[in-house]
């Protein structure tokens, strides 16, 4: 199997961390201690995919941020990983100037200019370490892996390129540039860390037009390019895609305003909807029993508890694209299955004798059946308690998920914006979920509004007109909201469970079931990908960086369906269409899809980002 472009910049990560050059295989070779300076950018790319015993193997004894305060260690060569802006550059050369360590492996993010370099080694000359700075690397790895198929542009400065950026009605023409070059330099580093060269489609007269014909205007000169080009030799052929080039279809966001504001009934969106998930971790206030406080007293400070959801959490990729009533059902299983596994070694220990003994007591002992069957029990107990570590954490997780569906009836929600968006017959009028005070905070009920406004729309997007509706509704959203603590009390997902059986968790939540269907996103990709004719993308514009001159023509040269194919959002995505491509490439055997966008917001996020565009 092809590597993915999450391995891929992993192992760039880990070759740069090696002093660029390939990590030894074996693991026997003591690593060369080192420093890690990274500044917010370097330490986004890095957190969701090495953990801190990962760079600890690698020999990063410290990782620090840049502009923090560090102390001088001279003994110790160090590894940067920044962006090449001027704040950075004098923080350098200042660390250059303060012979801070004893030799510097300088690695941009993305490309440095010139001018930039020259101020480097200005400041390495007249501080008498030019022979210290021993490596000067481009890394091309401004972009964000979150899943194997999934990536985003930036976590810093994300307004900068943001929705309401790109759409403000004021904006001019030389901000604009300024946005698009942004969003092509991370797509261009996306393209070399995968190690291809796509064929690029989009939609016409749109931002996503001025990122394509940027985006073949960037790839084109460096493939032009023979001597520099980063398109040639090793980073070619052994890329996710190496039998076919990619299709890379750019979308807009305004192409479908309704399903970042739909509440959504999958684990993975759930979470990203209603807890403060980014990058991988979640965060989340960590219960503190339920016993009150002693009158007068101060209410107990909440802690904050975080969890990395990552591809070695074998849980976590199976069910998060599952509906939530199987989550929690499945929890529950996990739950009994570790139950039985650690009764059964209290059992062979009751049956032996050995309550209370330990692990060296048990060994001494001769091999009978049941002394067997202990010990291969006792080996696997670090498996169970990492099994136990788990479940623990998605109990919690899928609780607190839980509490805020039964509090805000978001089952009805989802049941009911699914009905408007698939023009299915509505069973109840918009007023009654509206307006009853039990079902949902005022964000709940702009979503849903704006859902309908859009859905009833013919075309679907008159930006003037929502703007003005987000602008007369934050009116609602500004009064205080009583529907967190609603008299429904929520319930931890597994308080009662014990007694009472999985079939409680979802007591008073609906067991809906999703209907796949595709959305706006995954219908234009099949038929790109697929090479069918439909009204809503012949007029798609096509362009190929290898081709010798540009070319205006929306007529593809390919005939043939693609195999694998790059979705990248301009203006934001969310983990609803990320899952509904992802559904999509299962039905497709044989067929990869990766999904990209230039930030990740939730539901409450993007309307924040509307309601700021109606206000003049």
């Amino acid at each position: 199997m092809a590597a993915s472009v999450r391995e891929k910049q992993a192992a760039a990560l880990k070759r740069m961390l090696n002093f660029n050059a390939p990590p030894l295989k074996t693991t026997a070779a003591e690593p060369v201690w080192k420093v890690l300076i990274y500044d917010r950018f370097g330490q986004d790319i890095i957190s969701p995919l090495l953990a801190v015993k990962e760079l600890r193997d690698m020999g990063i004894t410290l990782h620090l941020l840049l502009h923090s305060d560090r102390d001088p260690i001279p003994d110790v060569p160090a590894i940067y990983f920044v962006m090449p802006t001027e704040e950075n550059i004098d923080r350098i050369c200042q660390d250059l100037r303060n012979q801070l360590y004893e030799s510097y492996y300088l690695n941009f993010i993305s490309a440095i200019s010139r001018s930039k370099l020259e101020d480097i080694a200005s400041a390495a000359l007249s501080a008498n370490a030019v022979s210290q700075v021993t490596k000067v690397f481009d890394q091309y790895l401004n972009f964000i892996t979150l899943e194997d198929d999934m990536f985003i542009l930036c976590n810093q400065n994300k307004e900068l390129i943001s929705y309401h950026a790109i759409n403000k009605p004021d904006i001019m023409d030389t901000d604009m540039e300024a946005i698009m070059d942004t969003i092509v330099d991370s797509l261009f580093c996306f393209f070399v860390t995968l190690g291809a060269v796509p064929i690029i489609r989009c939609p016409r007269g749109n931002a996503a037009e001025m990122v394509a014909v940027k985006l073949d205007k960037k790839l084109r000169e460096n493939l032009r390019d023979a001597r520099n080009s980063l398109f040639t030799g090793d980073n070619m052929g052994a890329s996710q895609f190496s039998f076919q080039r990619p299709l890379f279809v750019l979308a807009d966001r305004n192409l479908d305003l309704a399903t970042p504001l739909h509440h959504t009934w999958t684990y993975q969106a759930l979470v990203h909807d209603v807890l403060d998930f980014h990058l991988n971790r979640v965060s989340m206030d960590e219960s503190v029993g339920s016993e009150a406080s002693p009158a007068g007293a101060r209410p107990k400070k909440k802690n904050k508890k975080s969890y990395d959801l990552t591809a070695s959490d074998k849980f976590w990729q199976k069910h998060k694209g599952s509906p939530f009533p199987e989550v929690a059902e499945s929890v529950q299983e996990e739950l009994d299955t570790y139950r039985a596994q650690e009764d059964e070694v209290k059992r062979l220990k009751s049956i032996m004798g050995l309550e209370g003994e330990d692990e060296g007591a048990i060994s001494s002992i001769s091999m009978s059946d049941n002394t067997a069957k202990l010990t291969s029990a006792v080996s696997s107990l670090p498996e169970l308690l990492e099994k136990k570590r788990l479940i623990d954490l998605h109990t919690n997780v899928a609780t607190a998920v839980l509490d805020h569906i039964k509090s805000r009836k978001l089952d009805v929600y989802f049941e009911y914006e699914e009905k408007l968006m698939s023009k299915s017959t509505l069973d109840k009028s918009l007023l009654d979920i509206i307006s009853d005070p039990d079902a949902g905070t005022p964000e709940d009920k702009m979503r849903l509004f704006l859902i309908f406004y859009i859905t009833a729309l013919q075309p679907p997007s008159e930006q003037c007109a929502i703007s003005l509706l987000v602008r007369a509704f934050t009116k609602i959203a500004a009064t205080p909201s009583n529907y967190g603590n609603s008299g429904v009390k929520p319930m931890g997902l597994f308080s009662r469970v014990m007694n009472s059986g999985s079939q409680f968790v979802m007591e008073g939540v609906k067991n809906l079931v999703l209907k796949q269907h595709n959305l706006p996103v995954t219908r234009i990709l099949d038929n790109l990908m697929e090479m069918k004719s439909n009204p809503e993308t012949d007029d798609y514009r096509y362009f190929d960086p290898k081709m010798l001159r540009g070319s205006e023509s929306s007529i593809p040269r390919n005939k043939n369906p693609f195999q694998e194919a790059i979705v990248f959002m301009v203006g934001g995505g969310n983990y609803i269409e990320y899952q509904n491509l992802v559904d999509y490439t299962k039905a497709k055997p044989g067929k990869k899809v990766l999904y990209g966008c230039s930030e990740l917001f939730n539901a409450g996020q993007f309307l924040k980002q509307l309601s700021s565009l109606g206000q003049k």
